[in-house]
């Protein structure tokens, strides 16, 4: 089972991941890469986009990158640093990289940026593996 196919099977049915307007760029194991343009109703009050959308998308690439290999993960803990601000109109991209892949968790790092390849974010979560599959293959 590719990764490719895994996370094809949970974008059939990811609403929020496809409100964003996520587009899968790379997908390997234990890594992703994604991106979105940022809409103008994501602001917030103060004229720039809320910071649950870089959180989102980095949520989502880090979800990407540790349910590649078919294992079932959901997350234990997520925190997230916001570096510079996102306007409407950005490309912002999250590059999810796998630092450990354990039997029952795994760690990752998602770098957020944007357009001009400046950080605007770093992200940071551990996943709990199941140990089911999130396709079950045909016997």
């Amino acid at each position: 089972m590719t990764p490719q196919l895994v996370i094809d099977h949970i974008m059939k049915t990811d609403a929020f991941s496809n409100w964003l307007g996520i587009g899968v760029i790379e997908l390997k194991e234990g890594y992703s890469k994604i991106q979105m343009t940022v809409r103008p109703e994501m602001m917030n009050g103060l004229g720039i986009v809320h910071g649950g959308i870089a959180f989102s998308l980095a949520d989502s690439a880090f979800a990407f990158a540790c349910n590649g290999r078919n294992n079932l993960s959901v997350a234990l803990d997520n925190s997230i640093n916001y570096l510079k601000p996102v306007f409407p109109g950005d490309i912002i991209v999250a590059e999810a990289t796998e630092i450990h892949n354990g039997r029952s968790t795994g760690l990752y790092q998602v770098t957020i940026s944007n357009q001009h390849g400046h950080t605007v974010a770093i992200f940071k979560g551990t996943c709990f593996r199941t140990g089911k599959p999130v396709i079950k293959e045909s016997v």
